[in-house]
Parts: C-alpha cells; sequence; structure tokens
C-alpha cells in the first residue's frame, strides 16, 4: 500500500508541473505584463530596464523554473487589478466557493443515492420511471437555464429565497462563512440547487446501472439462496459493492464542480472564485487567471490522488493491479 501511495503522489507532482507549465505558457504568451503594471505613459527604455529587473528578458526555461519555484512557496504572481498577491486574492474568495462545493455535494449524496437505489430495486415502479425521466431531461438543460428559473420561481413569483449574493456572514479564524447564519443558509439554497442539478442526473443513473448490475451477480443470488433477509441483501451487499465506482466518479466530479461553479456564482453575483475569475477575464488580469488555473488545478489533482488512495483501501484489487 505504501508503494502505491507513492506512486499516486509522484503522478499528482507530474500532474501539478504539466498544470504550471500550460498557466506559465499562458501568462508568457498573453498580453504585456510591464503594460499592465505601468500604464502607457513609461518609455520604451524604461520598460526595458523594468524588464530586465523583473526577470521577463531571459530565456523561457528561466523564467519557468522561477515561476515553479515561486510556485512552491506560495507566489503565484501580482494580481494587477488587486494589486495584491493573486493567491491571496484567490484565498480570500475562496470561502464561498467551497460552502457552495460543499452543500451541492451533499445534495447529490442524500438524493442520487437513494433514488438510485430504489429505482436498482423498483425499476418498473411509477417512482422510477418519473425519477428516470426527470434524470434524462436534467441532463440536456443547461445550468444556467436551472438557475434562472429557480430565480423566477422561489425569488421573484413565490419570494420565499433570496437570489443575490451570500446574505449575512460570520468570521471564524478568518473564515468568513454563510454556515452559521440563517440569512446565509437561505442565500446558499438556490445556487447549490441550481449547481447540483448538473451531476444529479449523472449520479442517480450512475447508482442505479451499478446496483442493478451487482444485483445480477452471482453472489447476490447465493446470498438470496442462502436465504438472507432482503434488506441485508441490498444495503449491505449489493450497496457496498454499488459503492465502489461510485466513489471514483464522485471524486471527479467534486474537483470538476469547483470549475462548473463559474456560471453559477455569475446568475447569482455569489463572490467567489468562479465570479472572480470572469471579472478577472473582462479586466484582462493574466496574473490572476494564471493563479486561478493552478489552483483549481491543484485542487482537481488533490482530491482524485485522495479518491485514488481511498480506493485502494476500500479495493485492493486496485493495488494489486498497479504492479503489474
Amino acid at each position: 500500500m505504501f508503494a502505491f501511495i507513492v506512486r499516486r503522489i509522484i503522478q499528482a507532482i507530474l500532474v501539478m508541473l504539466v498544470i504550471g507549465l500550460v498557466g506559465f505558457v499562458i501568462q508568457h504568451q498573453i498580453g504585456d505584463p510591464i503594460r499592465d503594471l505601468v500604464g502607457e505613459r513609461v518609455t520604451p527604455a524604461e520598460r526595458e530596464v523594468i524588464r530586465d529587473q523583473l526577470g521577463l528578458n531571459d530565456p523561457f526555461y528561466v523564467q519557468y523554473f522561477r515561476f515553479v519555484k515561486n510556485a512552491c512557496q506560495g507566489d503565484l504572481g501580482l494580481s494587477f487589478f488587486y494589486k495584491k498577491p493573486a493567491l491571496k486574492v484567490i484565498v480570500s474568495k475562496a470561502p464561498a466557493t467551497i460552502e457552495l462545493v460543499i452543500v451541492t455535494a451533499l445534495i447529490l449524496i442524500i438524493i442520487s443515492i437513494p433514488a438510485g437505489i430504489y429505482s436498482a430495486i423498483y425499476p418498473k415502479s411509477w417512482f422510477s420511471r418519473i425519477v428516470m425521466a426527470a434524470s434524462t431531461i436534467g441532463v440536456a438543460i443547461p445550468v444556467f437555464l436551472t438557475a434562472i428559473a429557480l430565480i423566477y420561481l422561489f425569488g421573484v413569483e413565490l419570494n420565499w429565497l433570496p437570489s443575490y449574493g451570500r446574505g449575512e456572514t460570520v468570521n471564524i479564524w478568518g473564515w468568513e462563512s454563510g454556515f452559521f447564519t440563517w440569512d446565509g443558509l437561505k442565500h446558499l439554497i438556490l445556487p447549490s440547487v441550481s449547481l447540483s442539478s448538473i451531476m444529479l442526473p449523472l449520479f442517480i443513473r450512475l447508482v442505479r446501472a451499478e446496483m442493478m448490475e451487482v444485483l445480477e451477480t452471482e453472489y447476490i443470488k447465493f446470498a438470496w439462496a442462502k436465504g438472507l433477509h432482503r434488506e441485508r441483501v441490498w444495503y449491505i451487499h449489493a450497496f457496498k459493492n454499488t459503492l465502489l465506482p461510485v466513489i471514483t466518479v464522485f471524486g471527479v466530479q467534486l474537483g470538476i464542480l469547483f470549475a462548473f461553479t463559474i456560471l453559477t456564482e455569475t446568475v447569482f453575483q455569489w463572490q467567489g472564485m468562479g465570479f472572480m475569475f470572469l471579472e478577472a477575464v473582462e479586466r484582462s488580469d493574466t496574473s490572476l487567471l494564471v493563479a486561478y488555473l493552478v489552483v483549481v488545478g491543484v485542487i482537481f489533482v488533490v482530491v482524485n490522488t485522495v479518491v485514488d488512495i481511498v480506493y485502494g483501501f476500500v479495493n485492493p484489487m486496485v493495488r494489486i493491479a498497479g504492479t503489474k
């Protein structure tokens, strides 16, 4: 198991180096950082002096290794708009996005697992037919359309839920959280439901398909033959093996959720990392864009590495296959 973990960590480091290279190339090729820093009034000669001082005239590989070295120390450049370190800007916006992703993940787990299991056990029931029809329609509806529909119904017509901003937050050890205020929780509902609509149909169908496949296996038939109670067969023997592929897909999609928050945060004016990214695009803040790319890439890699390691503990066959 130790070798398996080391191998996954090495792979994660290599992927993060590639992500850093892509981010550095984007920063190196798009825009002129000197112009963004000093404006148009500085003479070309003065710009060249500044470029030399910042090392922008060094060879590409020298600049890249400097970028990697600084990134390892938490320095991802200076935001041209905010006039402060890009990583500091991202960290200040991260709590909003993390809370949105956490609530979305809880919605996915609470709804998709029971709905998928029930649809697999009773595939011909009216509830299963409704769930499958709804999941088919849900796959085809884009997230921004779902968000607008939720705002119109619950925010405008019924006036039950707020549809703008994060609401009231409290500072807990430097973390601006909306989890601990009633107003903050109400503001979380519509964005999280909207964001979960992207993944919910996928997970319902995945749980249902895996559960139905497991129910047809020989050991489940043997469990029926032994006369085990149906709840034990369904929820212990069958569901346990259904979870293995679901854990893997959930880990991958959890990382993707951080990238998918862009549209949701824009529609709901949610002041998180996604909303910050679009503002950086509008302002041509390339340093902040690259820092966002690197941070989201690192989150995705870390989440997937953790899921691989957890999966290795749950299913020893993964470790055995990885040694061949």
